[in-house]
């Protein structure tokens, strides 16, 4: 088991190496050429930039049972479809449960985008999502 990162503009790099480091798991950071980032104690894996193209590295490396870190949905669908788990920065655990409203929300703000409104952008990063997003992974790499 591995804990894949979708590392382009993720707030959790730091945070999830300290705990993959309490329980002792692999991590691969995935970026691309404008945003390489180097971790002592994981693996950096720098592609092209492009449309997705750290999308589609990540979704060809993941295996059953691997953790993905990831803001992208359609990319944690991807990662699901091959029984991944997948939670993103905040700390909620993306299912198939879930998926759909999520993958709905994307679309509607996809539309909205191409009539010409722009959606408000996300508040400050909290101590409370930090917060969350320990607890979970926390709780996914305690209980395998």
């Amino acid at each position: 088991m591995n804990i894949l990162i979708d590392a382009d503009g993720c707030p959790v790099v730091d945070l999830t190496l300290q705990i993959a480091k309490q329980f002792s798991v692999p991590v691969i950071i995935l970026c691309d050429t404008s945003h390489q980032i180097e971790r002592e104690g994981a693996q950096t894996l720098v592609f092209d930039k492009g449309a997705d193209s750290v999308d589609f590295a990540l979704v060809n490396r993941v295996k059953p049972g691997d953790i993905v870190v990831t803001q992208d949905y359609g990319l944690a669908s991807m990662c699901l479809a091959k029984r991944a788990r997948v939670l993103n920065q905040n700390g909620l655990e993306y299912t198939a449960d879930n998926m759909e409203a999520l993958m709905l929300r994307r679309y509607e703000n996809k539309k909205l985008l191409r009539a010409g409104k722009h959606p408000k952008g996300s508040p400050k990063r909290t101590k409370e999502q930090d917060e969350a997003f320990v607890a979970t992974l926390t709780d996914i790499l305690a209980s395998i």
